[in-house]
């Protein structure tokens, strides 16, 4: 039997994109953030998720991302966002990360609607062609379409999803996939339950605060899917009230601010992100400066 390789495996982290100050990409810096997640212990990258601002992004500059990931870490470690509003867009961004080198993408379903089952699946069906594996991503929350652990294994089964990025929030859910479909592998969304889906069984996590703290992030990771659930708990404690800013709407700005105090470049985000309220900044600012006096890093 062929063994399935599988790329998405560990903590493959959704990454931040750096904007200069008049909010053009700098790929110089993004290439070497890349290169330095790696080289912190992370496993992969994920270019033009939602934390990477894709929306907003030029077909251009969306391209030129991956490039720049994939000339900075290898293809094999990246693994591209490429959803779209149409089926057709979203399988030739499929189409450009193969051609680049990646070994596999992650797509959300059709979110231009409330799109029924049918057209969730012709979706993934469509992108599939493009023959490489693709990470689902349930995002109900965000995109109003709920991939199911009944639909999830529909999709497995039709062949055209090898995982899954949970962000649903609700933990019960890894059971009900791996009883429906078992050799679908279950991916830690959502930072902040990062440790209740390792315990039930997650085979990767795709992460947004490895972007600042990438050593303690991974060790957390780490402890958690080997059973070390002592050192596990007590990094995640520590960690949670940063962690949970990945589930809120401001996402994107209290990482980048993260990762302006951990001593990378966050940096502004383009509109319609407006900058985080005083209060929220207050908070994010709090809680980062109290996991780096930890030595958190």
């Amino acid at each position: 039997m062929t063994r399935i390789r599988r790329p998405w495996h560990g903590v493959m982290v959704a990454t931040a994109l750096p904007f200069r100050d008049d909010l053009s990409v700098d790929h110089d810096a993004y290439a070497v953030h890349c290169a330095w997640l790696i080289d912190q212990g992370c496993d992969g990258v994920v270019p033009n998720g939602s934390l990477g601002e894709y929306q907003v992004l030029p077909p251009e500059e969306r391209a030129r991302v991956v490039e720049t990931a994939v000339a900075a870490v290898g293809g094999e470690r990246v693994m591209p966002g490429v959803s779209a509003y149409g089926s057709a867009e979203a399988r030739r961004w499929a189409e450009h990360a193969r051609d680049a080198g990646c070994a596999c993408v992650m797509l959300l379903p059709p979110n231009a609607y409330r799109a029924d089952e049918r057209s969730v699946r012709a979706h993934y069906a469509e992108v599939a062609k493009a023959d490489l594996p693709v990470v689902a991503y349930n995002n109900p929350h965000d995109t109003k379409v709920d991939l199911t652990p009944e639909l999830l294994a529909a999709l497995h089964t039709d062949g055209h999803i090898q995982a899954v990025k949970e962000f649903s929030g609700d933990v019960r859910r890894a059971y009900r996939i791996a009883e429906l479909a078992p050799e679908l592998d279950l991916l830690a969304g959502a930072d902040d339950v990062l440790l209740e889906l390792a315990v039930a069984g997650a085979k990767g996590w795709v992460s947004g605060y490895p972007n600042a703290l990438p050593a303690s992030t991974v060790e957390l990771y780490r402890a958690a899917t080997s059973g070390d659930l002592t050192r596990a708990s007590q990094l995640y404690r520590q960690l949670h009230p940063l962690l949970r800013w990945d589930s809120r709407t401001e996402f994107v700005q209290a990482i980048k601010l993260s990762m302006d105090l951990a001593g990378r470049h966050g940096g502004p985000c383009r509109p319609p992100r407006t900058p985080l309220l005083p209060e929220q900044e207050a908070a994010v600012r709090a809680a980062t400066g109290k996991a780096l006096a930890a030595g958190l890093n």
